[in-house]
């Protein structure tokens, strides 16, 4: 078979639902073959950050490879914010740049696109992806493929794969299966031994979990694993939306000082804090109100389990999970504790809406119609999302890049098929929303909830002087229209009850709410939030 084709085979068995694109010549050859073989959807959008942050989201909400291709040099190197993103919040995502060929560079022209270096790219790429390979020999190809891609699903981070134009259709063998990482079961028996023995010893155990139980694809065992343990479990900032699910005993987010305060004295008074698949950011413990002592925690991540200063190395995540459900049997007729409740029953009058009014208005909803997956970009419109209900949810976190709501959106409904609600700044929609013109070719309907207080509110928020904070009022909902949606403007918290019950109710088109914000007005987490974290700053200084 072709080269391209081996490629896209292995991907699709190894999980890929889609390819999120733009081309360009360098990588024209492979979307021909792409687009003619069907062996998996092209999908492609009008700029390559929105392709990185779609296939981002595809990864995930599947758990899943998601696959982000371009052409060389000025299609890629857009790509390298959203990548850096991925890689900081553990997102497999395959990269597949079209290059020049494999002799291109012998006329002794400088190419263009070219960087510094034909190498240039490579080297970049290599600095925010966990494995590279240039697929320049058909014979070493095949080889190359199941490492890289085996390195992507083992450690969910992103991939780089550089394919010149020339190889493309070169013959090539099939792809093999993914190399085997060690994983030495005496020390997982001993690791999960140990681990059980702490927990049942403490005498206020926690549970805390985050994304590294959705890139595994571990949420149901990890559901379970809580239910048997019959410890408290929470989740972190960036594992918000995980555990969503009835029957789960999920006391709530640990947000530090900006959260809830029983939900903050349960993690930094546990004797045993469990973090399963944590980041160690300062988004998830930079606010914290006491110092957490991981010395007596257990981390497991990044194929390693710590348990204070001792370390078990080579320990999958899932290897543990499933080592731990085996040694702990199942609970009988225990009863799921209460799980955190979200504002419920807006009053829809004339006030003006504040943030946190389109927390109860979307709990409201979701109430009536079934819950809605989320994507939310960064600012304010995340810290509101903590006061939503407790339902899938995706946001760029801890790496805090700007951008990520509507192509995030776009991608995961298409990778689910689910309707996605998209929470998204006026300063970021100015980014990427303009991608929702892409809607009505690609047959997605998003519910997209635009923020807009003429600011850059969260920054604003830190430094309240700076003028330059300030956003002209773009009207975002006359623009709807045009793109192949529907748009209203509301200003009050009666016309947002009212635009979220028909939004909810027209299906087919995309649809825009622009909810008005007087500007300085921010969520009650967000400045929570900000306060602790000028106090930590105060102190240090």
């Amino acid at each position: 078979m072709k080269l391209a084709e081996a490629l896209l085979h292995a991907l699709k068995d190894r999980g890929a639902g889609e390819i999120f694109g733009l081309p360009g010549d360098f990588a024209l050859p492979f979307f021909k073959i792409a687009e003619e073989s069907a062996i998996l959807p092209v999908h492609t959008l009008s700029h390559e950050p929105a392709v990185g942050f779609a296939a981002d989201a595809a990864a995930r909400f599947r758990g899943t490879l998601g696959v982000a291709a371009v052409t060389y040099g000025a299609g890629a190197f857009n790509l390298v914010n959203p990548i850096a993103g991925a890689y900081a919040e553990k997102s497999p995502v395959v990269v597949i740049s079209g290059a020049p060929g494999t002799s291109e560079h012998k006329a002794g022209l400088l190419l263009h696109h070219q960087g510094r270096t034909l190498e240039t790219q490579a080297r970049v790429f290599a600095e925010i992806t966990c494995a590279q390979a240039r697929l320049d020999d058909p014979a070493r190809a095949p080889a190359e493929i199941a490492r890289v891609l085996g390195a992507c699903r083992a450690f969910a981070r992103p991939v780089y794969l550089e394919l010149p134009r020339d190889m493309v259709g070169a013959e090539c063998a099939s792809v093999g299966p993914d190399p085997e990482l060690p994983e030495n079961a005496d020390a997982l028996a001993a690791c999960a031994d140990e681990v059980l023995a702490k927990m049942r010893a403490a005498r206020s155990p926690v549970l805390m979990v985050c994304v590294e139980v959705r890139r595994y694809g571990l949420e149901a065992k990890v559901a379970e694993l809580a239910r048997r343990l019959g410890v408290a479990v929470v989740t972190t900032f960036m594992g918000r939306g995980l555990l969503a699910g009835p029957g789960i005993p999920l006391a709530g987010t640990y947000l530090g000082a900006a959260g809830d305060p029983d939900v903050a004295r349960l993690v930094e008074e546990s004797d045993a804090l469990f973090l399963l698949g944590a980041i160690l950011s300062d988004t998830n413990f930079g606010v914290s109100a006491q110092r957490i002592d991981l010395r007596r925690a257990i981390h497991a991540a990044d194929r390693q389990v710590a348990l204070g200063w001792h370390v078990y190395p080579e320990i999958s995540l899932a290897g543990l999970v499933d080592a731990l459900l085996a040694r702990v049997a199942p609970a009988r007729n225990t009863p799921a504790p209460p799980q955190a409740q979200a504002p419920r029953g807006l009053v829809a009058d004339d006030r003006p809406i504040a943030p946190g009014d389109v927390a109860v208005a979307v709990n409201d909803l979701m109430d009536r119609d079934g819950p809605l997956p989320i994507a939310a970009d960064m600012g304010d419109c995340l810290f509101t999302a903590m006061d939503m209900a407790n339902t899938e949810l995706m946001a760029p976190g801890y790496y805090a890049g700007m951008g990520f709501g509507v192509p995030a959106g776009i991608g995961a409904q298409l990778a689910s098929g689910r309707r996605m609600l998209i929470l998204v700044g006026d300063g970021a929609f100015q980014m990427t929303g303009w991608e929702l013109g892409n809607c009505p070719r690609l047959g997605i309907d998003p519910i997209v909830l635009v923020f807009n207080n003429a600011s850059w509110e969260m920054l604003r928020a830190f430094q309240p002087e700076s003028r330059f904070n300030d956003l002209d009022d773009w009207h975002f909902a006359d623009i709807a229209k045009t793109l192949g949606g529907d748009g209203t403007r509301v200003s009050t918290r009666a016309e947002l009850a009212a635009a979220l019950s028909r939004a909810a109710a027209t299906r087919g088109r995309f649809q825009l709410i622009e909810i008005m914000l007087r500007r300085g007005a921010i969520s009650p987490t967000l400045q929570r939030f900000v306060a602790s974290i000028k106090a930590l700053h105060s102190r240090k200084a």
